[in-house]
Protein backbone atom coordinates (compact mmCIF):
# COMPACT_ATOMS: atom_id res chain seq x y z
CA UNK A 1 0.00 0.00 0.00
CA UNK A 2 1.27 3.42 -0.68
CA UNK A 3 2.00 5.99 1.81
CA UNK A 4 0.07 8.77 2.47
CA UNK A 5 2.07 10.92 1.46
CA UNK A 6 2.70 9.11 -2.04
CA UNK A 7 -1.42 9.04 -2.63
CA UNK A 8 -1.31 12.67 -2.27
CA UNK A 9 1.29 13.26 -4.93
CA UNK A 10 -0.42 11.13 -7.43
CA UNK A 11 -3.74 13.07 -6.75
CA UNK A 12 -2.29 16.45 -7.20
CA UNK A 13 -0.48 15.01 -10.18
CA UNK A 14 -3.77 13.68 -11.42
CA UNK A 15 -5.40 16.52 -11.06
CA UNK A 16 -2.65 19.03 -12.33
CA UNK A 17 -3.31 16.40 -15.92
CA UNK A 18 -6.40 17.06 -15.93
CA UNK A 19 -6.10 21.05 -15.72
CA UNK A 20 -3.55 20.95 -18.31
CA UNK A 21 -6.39 19.57 -20.41
CA UNK A 22 -9.42 21.23 -19.84
CA UNK A 23 -10.85 24.25 -22.03
CA UNK A 24 -13.78 26.00 -22.33
CA UNK A 25 -16.35 26.09 -25.21
CA UNK A 26 -17.60 29.09 -26.77
CA UNK A 27 -20.90 28.70 -24.70
CA UNK A 28 -18.30 28.84 -20.87
CA UNK A 29 -18.32 25.11 -20.65
CA UNK A 30 -15.34 23.14 -19.75
CA UNK A 31 -14.01 20.58 -21.64
CA UNK A 32 -11.29 17.99 -21.61
CA UNK A 33 -8.78 18.26 -24.32
CA UNK A 34 -6.30 15.85 -24.32
CA UNK A 35 -5.23 16.30 -28.51
CA UNK A 36 -3.88 18.83 -29.89
CA UNK A 37 -5.23 20.26 -33.52
CA UNK A 38 -2.71 18.40 -35.61
CA UNK A 39 -4.03 15.16 -33.85
CA UNK A 40 -7.63 15.69 -34.33
CA UNK A 41 -6.90 17.02 -38.05
CA UNK A 42 -5.11 14.22 -39.36
CA UNK A 43 -8.40 11.86 -37.11
CA UNK A 44 -10.58 14.25 -39.18
CA UNK A 45 -8.42 13.53 -42.04
CA UNK A 46 -8.61 9.76 -42.25
CA UNK A 47 -12.46 9.47 -41.37
CA UNK A 48 -13.22 11.54 -44.26
CA UNK A 49 -10.88 9.68 -46.44
CA UNK A 50 -12.42 6.46 -45.18
CA UNK A 51 -16.08 7.88 -45.71
CA UNK A 52 -15.37 8.64 -49.50
CA UNK A 53 -14.55 5.32 -49.70
CA UNK A 54 -18.08 4.54 -48.68
CA UNK A 55 -20.16 6.35 -50.30
CA UNK A 56 -20.04 7.94 -53.48
CA UNK A 57 -19.64 11.28 -54.03
CA UNK A 58 -21.95 13.60 -56.21
CA UNK A 59 -20.72 16.72 -58.58
CA UNK A 60 -22.66 18.86 -60.43
CA UNK A 61 -24.89 21.60 -59.75
CA UNK A 62 -25.93 20.05 -56.43
CA UNK A 63 -21.85 20.15 -55.03
CA UNK A 64 -21.91 23.48 -56.67
CA UNK A 65 -25.13 24.64 -54.05
CA UNK A 66 -23.71 22.76 -51.10
CA UNK A 67 -20.05 24.24 -51.64
CA UNK A 68 -21.43 27.79 -52.02
CA UNK A 69 -23.11 27.90 -48.95
CA UNK A 70 -20.92 26.24 -46.95
CA UNK A 71 -17.96 28.46 -48.31
CA UNK A 72 -20.38 31.41 -46.81
CA UNK A 73 -20.28 29.75 -43.85
CA UNK A 74 -16.49 28.98 -43.89
CA UNK A 75 -15.37 32.65 -44.50
CA UNK A 76 -16.39 33.49 -41.10
CA UNK A 77 -14.03 30.95 -39.18
CA UNK A 78 -11.67 32.97 -36.93
CA UNK A 79 -8.33 32.17 -38.76
CA UNK A 80 -7.02 31.45 -35.04
CA UNK A 81 -8.83 28.04 -35.25
CA UNK A 82 -5.58 26.95 -37.65
CA UNK A 83 -7.73 25.74 -40.57
CA UNK A 84 -6.71 27.50 -43.71
CA UNK A 85 -9.01 25.37 -46.51
CA UNK A 86 -12.47 23.10 -45.82
CA UNK A 87 -13.28 20.56 -48.72
CA UNK A 88 -16.72 19.84 -49.15
CA UNK A 89 -17.90 16.54 -50.68
CA UNK A 90 -21.89 16.19 -51.62
CA UNK A 91 -22.71 12.25 -50.65
CA UNK A 92 -25.06 10.24 -52.40
CA UNK A 93 -27.14 8.64 -49.96
CA UNK A 94 -31.36 8.82 -49.05
CA UNK A 95 -30.55 10.13 -45.12
CA UNK A 96 -30.81 13.75 -44.18
CA UNK A 97 -27.71 13.87 -42.41
CA UNK A 98 -24.35 16.45 -42.40
CA UNK A 99 -21.35 16.00 -40.53
CA UNK A 100 -18.14 18.08 -39.94
CA UNK A 101 -14.75 17.07 -38.88
CA UNK A 102 -12.02 18.87 -37.22
CA UNK A 103 -9.13 19.82 -39.97
CA UNK A 104 -11.38 21.34 -42.07
CA UNK A 105 -14.24 18.70 -43.94
CA UNK A 106 -17.80 18.73 -44.35
CA UNK A 107 -20.04 16.16 -45.68
CA UNK A 108 -23.69 16.27 -47.07
CA UNK A 109 -26.05 13.43 -47.83
CA UNK A 110 -28.16 13.88 -50.86
CA UNK A 111 -31.17 13.30 -48.96
CA UNK A 112 -30.78 16.30 -46.83
CA UNK A 113 -31.28 18.33 -49.59
CA UNK A 114 -35.22 17.13 -49.53
CA UNK A 115 -35.70 18.58 -46.10
CA UNK A 116 -33.68 22.02 -46.24
CA UNK A 117 -35.38 23.56 -49.38
CA UNK A 118 -33.43 27.01 -49.21
CA UNK A 119 -29.84 28.06 -48.87
CA UNK A 120 -31.09 29.72 -45.53
CA UNK A 121 -32.40 25.95 -43.86
CA UNK A 122 -29.01 24.56 -45.44
CA UNK A 123 -26.97 27.14 -43.72
CA UNK A 124 -28.67 26.06 -40.67
CA UNK A 125 -27.47 22.51 -41.00
CA UNK A 126 -23.43 23.43 -41.64
CA UNK A 127 -23.58 26.01 -39.13
CA UNK A 128 -24.32 23.61 -36.56
CA UNK A 129 -21.96 20.63 -38.07
CA UNK A 130 -19.24 23.53 -37.97
CA UNK A 131 -20.17 24.42 -34.60
CA UNK A 132 -19.20 21.07 -33.08
CA UNK A 133 -16.24 21.60 -34.45
CA UNK A 134 -15.75 25.19 -33.30
CA UNK A 135 -16.60 24.61 -30.22
CA UNK A 136 -14.41 21.34 -30.09
CA UNK A 137 -16.91 18.74 -29.50
CA UNK A 138 -14.78 15.93 -31.33
CA UNK A 139 -11.47 16.68 -28.53
CA UNK A 140 -13.85 16.41 -25.87
CA UNK A 141 -15.70 13.46 -26.85
CA UNK A 142 -11.98 11.60 -28.07
CA UNK A 143 -10.94 12.45 -24.86
CA UNK A 144 -13.76 11.58 -22.70
CA UNK A 145 -13.80 8.20 -24.84
CA UNK A 146 -9.79 8.01 -24.07
CA UNK A 147 -10.09 8.64 -19.98
CA UNK A 148 -12.65 6.00 -19.69
CA UNK A 149 -10.65 3.19 -21.46
CA UNK A 150 -7.16 1.57 -20.30
CA UNK A 151 -4.41 2.89 -22.31
CA UNK A 152 -5.91 5.34 -24.19
CA UNK A 153 -7.21 2.85 -27.07
CA UNK A 154 -8.24 5.28 -29.09
CA UNK A 155 -5.10 6.35 -29.85
CA UNK A 156 -4.61 2.58 -31.04
CA UNK A 157 -8.05 3.43 -33.16
CA UNK A 158 -6.59 6.31 -34.42
CA UNK A 159 -3.59 4.61 -35.96
CA UNK A 160 -5.32 1.81 -37.80
CA UNK A 161 -8.45 3.00 -39.33
CA UNK A 162 -9.81 -0.33 -41.06
CA UNK A 163 -12.98 -2.31 -39.98
CA UNK A 164 -14.34 -1.48 -36.86
CA UNK A 165 -12.12 0.09 -35.51
CA UNK A 166 -12.23 3.06 -38.57
CA UNK A 167 -15.97 3.43 -38.14
CA UNK A 168 -15.88 3.66 -33.91
CA UNK A 169 -13.20 6.82 -35.01
CA UNK A 170 -15.26 7.39 -37.33
CA UNK A 171 -18.54 7.90 -34.93
CA UNK A 172 -16.50 9.86 -32.57
CA UNK A 173 -15.66 12.20 -34.75
CA UNK A 174 -19.53 12.61 -35.82
CA UNK A 175 -19.14 11.05 -38.86
CA UNK A 176 -19.90 7.78 -38.08
CA UNK A 177 -24.15 7.89 -38.83
CA UNK A 178 -24.29 5.99 -41.62
CA UNK A 179 -22.64 2.83 -39.71
CA UNK A 180 -24.20 2.83 -36.83
CA UNK A 181 -21.28 2.87 -34.40
CA UNK A 182 -21.97 6.83 -33.64
CA UNK A 183 -21.66 7.63 -29.96
CA UNK A 184 -23.91 11.01 -30.43
CA UNK A 185 -22.75 14.27 -29.17
CA UNK A 186 -24.37 15.10 -26.00
CA UNK A 187 -27.86 17.03 -25.36
CA UNK A 188 -25.25 19.81 -23.95
CA UNK A 189 -23.01 19.65 -27.42
CA UNK A 190 -26.02 19.81 -29.62
CA UNK A 191 -27.56 22.62 -28.07
CA UNK A 192 -24.07 24.50 -28.00
CA UNK A 193 -23.68 23.52 -31.88
CA UNK A 194 -27.34 24.87 -32.51
CA UNK A 195 -26.28 28.30 -30.92
CA UNK A 196 -22.68 28.31 -32.15
CA UNK A 197 -23.96 27.49 -35.75
CA UNK A 198 -27.07 30.08 -35.47
CA UNK A 199 -24.47 32.93 -34.81
CA UNK A 200 -22.08 31.89 -37.48
CA UNK A 201 -25.24 31.70 -40.40
CA UNK A 202 -26.16 35.06 -38.91
CA UNK A 203 -22.68 36.64 -39.69
CA UNK A 204 -22.26 34.81 -43.04
CA UNK A 205 -25.82 36.72 -44.04
CA UNK A 206 -28.21 34.04 -43.98
CA UNK A 207 -31.14 34.12 -42.25
CA UNK A 208 -30.92 32.70 -39.02
CA UNK A 209 -34.92 33.03 -38.10
CA UNK A 210 -35.19 30.21 -41.27
CA UNK A 211 -33.59 27.93 -38.57
CA UNK A 212 -36.50 27.51 -37.12
CA UNK A 213 -38.54 26.29 -39.82
CA UNK A 214 -35.61 24.03 -40.66
CA UNK A 215 -36.36 22.16 -37.76
CA UNK A 216 -40.10 22.03 -38.55
CA UNK A 217 -38.99 20.48 -41.67
CA UNK A 218 -36.98 17.70 -39.87
CA UNK A 219 -39.42 16.81 -36.88
CA UNK A 220 -42.02 16.55 -40.07
CA UNK A 221 -40.05 13.79 -41.95
CA UNK A 222 -38.70 12.17 -38.79
CA UNK A 223 -41.69 11.23 -37.29
CA UNK A 224 -42.60 10.41 -34.04
CA UNK A 225 -39.66 11.20 -31.76
CA UNK A 226 -38.78 9.78 -28.14
CA UNK A 227 -39.30 12.04 -25.14
CA UNK A 228 -36.26 14.62 -24.65
CA UNK A 229 -35.32 12.98 -21.60
CA UNK A 230 -34.80 9.45 -22.85
CA UNK A 231 -32.75 10.97 -25.46
CA UNK A 232 -28.98 12.40 -26.35
CA UNK A 233 -30.47 14.93 -28.34
CA UNK A 234 -32.58 17.81 -27.42
CA UNK A 235 -35.98 17.28 -28.45
CA UNK A 236 -37.11 19.30 -31.90
CA UNK A 237 -39.29 21.51 -29.76
CA UNK A 238 -36.49 22.20 -27.41
CA UNK A 239 -34.24 23.04 -30.15
CA UNK A 240 -37.03 25.47 -31.59
CA UNK A 241 -37.04 27.44 -28.29
CA UNK A 242 -33.79 27.74 -27.88
CA UNK A 243 -33.69 29.23 -30.96
CA UNK A 244 -35.76 31.33 -30.95
CA UNK A 245 -34.43 32.60 -27.83
CA UNK A 246 -31.49 33.45 -29.38
CA UNK A 247 -32.89 35.13 -32.43
CA UNK A 248 -32.67 38.78 -30.08
CA UNK A 249 -29.12 38.97 -30.54
CA UNK A 250 -28.87 36.40 -34.03
CA UNK A 251 -30.83 38.67 -35.97
CA UNK A 252 -28.80 42.20 -35.51
CA UNK A 253 -25.82 40.20 -36.75
CA UNK A 254 -27.59 38.77 -39.70
CA UNK A 255 -28.91 42.83 -40.18
CA UNK A 256 -25.09 43.84 -40.04
CA UNK A 257 -23.76 41.38 -42.21
CA UNK A 258 -26.36 42.31 -44.85
CA UNK A 259 -25.00 45.92 -44.06
CA UNK A 260 -21.12 44.74 -44.66
CA UNK A 261 -22.40 43.29 -48.25
CA UNK A 262 -22.60 39.85 -46.97
CA UNK A 263 -25.54 38.54 -49.30
CA UNK A 264 -25.16 34.76 -50.41
CA UNK A 265 -27.04 33.57 -53.46
CA UNK A 266 -26.65 30.05 -53.67
CA UNK A 267 -28.77 28.48 -56.38
CA UNK A 268 -30.30 24.89 -55.43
Amino acid sequence: MLARPAHRLIAAAGLTALLAACSTSPMGRHQLAFYSNDELSQMGEQSFAQYQQELPTVGGKQANYVQCVAKAITAEIPASEGIGSWQVKVFKDDTANAFALPGGYIGVNTGLLDVATNQNQLAAVIGHEVGHVLAHHANERVSTQAATQTGLSVLQTAAGLSGAGGEQLMGLLGAGAQYGVILPFSRQQESEADLVGLDLMADAGFDPRVSIDLWQNMSASGGSEAPEWMSTHPSNAGRMEALRNRLDEAVPRYEAAKQNGRRPDCKA
